[in-house]
C-alpha cells in the first residue's frame, strides 16, 4: 500500500467515527427529551386529580336542588372528594362564618348578608354573582281562592306567609310590597325560603311569596303566581371562597363548576336567571 493511500484512509475513518458520535449524541438527547416530556404529561396528568377531602358549602336554602346536583357531578368528575352542604337563610349562615363554622364556600342570595361576611374579613378574593333569582307567590294547588296579585294577598282572612325580613327573600318581597304601596301582615315570618314554602305545601298557609326556583321545585304541591312587581326585587347571588378554608383548592374548583356552562345549565333549569 502507498503512503499516499494511507493518508486518505485515515481521514475517512475519522469522518466515519466522528459521525457515528454524532449519532449516538442525538440519540441520548432525544431519549433525554421524549423522557422530559413523558414526565412532564405524567406530572400533568397527576395534577388534574389533586383534588381529595370534604368542602364545605354554606348556601342559601333556594339552592338546595341545584347545588346537590353539581355537587353530586363534582364527586363523580373528582373521585376522592366529598361535598357537605349547609343550606338555610343566607343571615344566619353568615353568622355561623363570623362565628367561626368551618366552611370552604360560601353562597348567598343576597349582597346584604354576603356583605356581613366580607366586612368580617373571612373571605378569600372578592364575591361574584353567579345567578339571579325573582320572586313568585306560592298558592294551594289549583289557587282555590283565585290569587291573580299581589295586592290580592292583602284580603282579609287569607292566610300569607312570608320570610323573615331579615332573610333575602324576605327583604325583597318587603321592597316588592313598600313600592306598591301595599300593607301586609302575613300568620308568620319564616326563617327562610324553604319553611315558608312548607306552610303552603302542607295547607297551613293559603299563600306564601318564594322565589320562582321553590316553586318550580316543589313541582305540583303548590301553584305559581307571577307579579310584576317582582321585577323591582330581583336578588343577586354572590359567591365566593372563605378565607380559613381547610380544602382550599377543592372550593376553588366547586366554585369554578358553579359559574362553567355546566353550573349555568343546572342552575338555569332549575329557574335561576342569569346574572
Amino acid at each position: 500500500m502507498t503512503r499516499t493511500a494511507r493518508r486518505t484512509r485515515r481521514p475517512m475513518r475519522v469522518a466515519v467515527l466522528g459521525a457515528a458520535a454524532l449519532l449516538a449524541l442525538s440519540a441520548c438527547s432525544s431519549s433525554d427529551d421524549s423522557s422530559s416530556a413523558a414526565s412532564g404529561s405524567s406530572a400533568s396528568g397527576s395534577s388534574s386529580d389533586e383534588l381529595s377531602g370534604t368542602v364545605t358549602v354554606f348556601a342559601a336554602a333556594s339552592l338546595k336542588e341545584s347545588f346537590t346536583t353539581l355537587g353530586k357531578e363534582f364527586e363523580k368528575a373528582h373521585p376522592g372528594t366529598k361535598v357537605t352542604f349547609s343550606f338555610g337563610g343566607s343571615d344566619s349562615l353568615a353568622a355561623s362564618i363570623t362565628g367561626g363554622a368551618p366552611a370552604d364556600v360560601f353562597a348567598s342570595a343576597s349582597p346584604k348578608t354576603m356583605a356581613i361576611v366580607t366586612d368580617a374579613g373571612d373571605v378569600s378574593g372578592t364575591p361574584v354573582t353567579f345567578v339571579r333569582n325573582q320572586l313568585e307567590i306560592a298558592t294551594l294547588p289549583g289557587n282555590p281562592d283565585k290569587i291573580a296579585s299581589l295586592e290580592d294577598l292583602t284580603r282579609s282572612g287569607l292566610k300569607v306567609v312570608l320570610c323573615d325580613k331579615e332573610v333575602p327573600c324576605g327583604a325583597a318581597a318587603q321592597k316588592a310590597l313598600d313600592a306598591s304601596k301595599l300593607k301586609l301582615t302575613p300568620v308568620s315570618y319564616e326563617q327562610d325560603v324553604k319553611a315558608a314554602l312548607t306552610k303552603v305545601e302542607l295547607k297551613e298557609a293559603d299563600a306564601a311569596v318564594v322565589y320562582k326556583t321553590d316553586v318550580h321545585a316543589a313541582g305540583d304541591k303548590v301553584e305559581g303566581v307571577e307579579f310584576p312587581e317582582s321585577a323591582d326585587a330581583i336578588n343577586d347571588y354572590p359567591i365566593v371562597r372563605l378565607k380559613d378554608a381547610q380544602n382550599a383548592q377543592a372550593a376553588k374548583a366547586f366554585i369554578e363548576l358553579v359559574r362553567s356552562a355546566e353550573g349555568r345549565r343546572v342552575l338555569t333549569g332549575a329557574g335561576f336567571l342569569t346574572p
